[in-house]
């Protein structure tokens, strides 16, 4: 009889780190720092601040739920948890897996972009797409065919971009001591809090690191630990790089170089080589948010397909850890990608994140004495993202009346997809009822 112990665990506290990293510095500080800084001026910094209250006031319900339901699942098995596995939270998981997809495409448009300009000197739309569909098969693939590789590719990615960006700020600070600060208006508190639902797409990539604990030795520790130290790595991060954007560029140029802003910051304290490099930082930046959102749509859809929330085809095997469902998704996301813009796309992932995760918060409150978890914590979370939500619902509506429809058809398809392909006999017991013993505690 063999003495072996259990196989290793693929991931662990550095790579499940290295995943939320990876999804979140990605299109949400190359693509949109500038887009940002054009709407708070000033306040820039402040408005990534608050986003990153928010997320870390997410973060500790995130963490509790997963220390207490360490599962591949992620979202769908907290809501589940909290709301039953019925209509309202099987809508929320499928709006969810639909907004991870158009997350990667919009971080592979940021992509795309970058690599067409770096390499070819070029903004034609044909090269964007071509890039940008380019990175993201290679990375499903990658996905599907290794998941240890995964953590791996993850953290090489994040070690290198993290360099490039902290040896911008550190160059940026030094260069702005002793020299006039560029004047910026201020946005005022509507513009303001409205700036912090789109600062919070920076961060939304927290979620994504969940899905990652049925993959590590000792979820209820691992988990709530790279969650927080992920989510103050990057805050720090998208603060300092927020002041020295705002402090190296005036408001005309941020206009012009809003969705390349960091890599135009880095032309008068570095010169083009600086360019270059942000550049290239970039590519990776994107590339690694790519590569950790798509783990957890992969992990996500094959969840959803074994919970009965989609159909059981869905979580039919192609080719390595890559499902039917997976497949669909791919290639729901790649449309998504060659029919809107940027600033759309961003606008659509932000409020659709926000809808889900306040929907995370409201179902841990539900079960506050499974998971031990602050009822102020969790309190004020709810009342902040709620108001976040609430006044960036409304500017979408007013400013972007076609991104809010869309926004809306993710919730009025989802509930759909609910109704009409699956049965409510469908849903199994859930694999977590609040009642259950903790893991920790189950008999092995």
């Amino acid at each position: 009889m063999s003495n072996a112990g259990p196989p290793p665990s693929p991931m662990n506290l550095w790579s499940v780190t290295a995943i939320g990293i990876g999804a979140m510095v990605g299109a949400g500080i190359f693509a949109l720092l500038g887009e940002a800084a054009v709407a708070a001026g000033r306040a820039t910094f402040v408005a990534f601040l608050l986003g990153g209250v928010v997320a870390q006031l997410s973060g500790y319900s995130y963490a509790k739920l997963a220390a207490r339901y360490p599962d591949a699942g992620g979202i769908s098995t907290y809501l589940d948890a909290g709301f039953g596995p019925g209509r309202l939270s099987g809508t929320v998981s499928i709006m969810f897996l639909l907004v991870l997809a158009a997350a990667i495409a919009l971080v592979a448009k940021a992509f795309g972009a970058y690599a067409a300009s770096l390499f070819l000197g070029s903004s034609s739309p044909f090269w964007v797409d071509l890039l940008a569909t380019a990175i993201v098969v290679a990375l499903v693939a990658l996905n599907a065919g290794n998941e240890a590789a995964v953590g791996k590719v993850e953290m090489a990615l994040v070690g290198i971009k993290l360099v490039i960006l902290v040896v911008l700020a550190v160059a940026g600070f030094t260069a702005m001591i002793g020299k006039p600060t560029v004047e910026h208006p201020g946005p005022g508190f509507v513009g303001l809090v409205d700036t912090v639902g789109l600062t919070f797409l920076a961060y939304a990539g927290y979620g994504m690191m969940t899905n990652a604990a049925a993959s590590v030795a000792r979820p209820q520790v691992t988990i709530p630990r790279a969650i927080f130290l992920a989510i103050t790595t990057v805050m720090v991060l998208y603060v300092a790089l927020s002041i020295v954007v705002v402090g190296s560029l005036t408001p005309a140029e941020l206009a012009k170089y809003a969705g390349t802003a960091v890599a135009e910051a880095a032309r008068p304290v570095l010169g083009h080589t600086g360019f270059v490099v942000v550049a290239i930082g970039a590519l990776l930046a994107t590339a690694s948010a790519i590569n950790g959102t798509a783990y957890g749509m992969m992990q996500m859809a094959t969840a959803l397909a074994q919970t009965g929330h989609l159909p059981r085809m869905f979580g039919v095997p192609l080719w390595g850890g890559c499902t039917r469902g997976m497949a669909l998704s791919v290639v729901a996301l790649l449309a998504v990608m060659n029919i809107f813009n940027l600033n759309a796309l961003a606008h659509i992932v932000s409020a659709t994140f926000l809808i889900a995760y306040l929907a995370v918060h409201v179902a841990h409150w539900r079960v506050l004495d499974q998971t031990g978890g602050s009822r102020l914590l969790v309190g004020i979370g709810i009342l902040a993202m709620a108001i976040v939500l609430a006044m960036f619902l409304w500017s979408t509506a007013v400013t972007q009346p076609w991104s809010f429809a869309v926004i809306a058809a993710f919730l009025v398809g989802s509930w759909l997809t609910q109704l009409v392909l699956i049965r409510p006999s469908a849903h199994p017991p859930s694999a977590h009822p609040p009642s259950a013993d903790p893991p920790s505690a189950r008999p092995s």
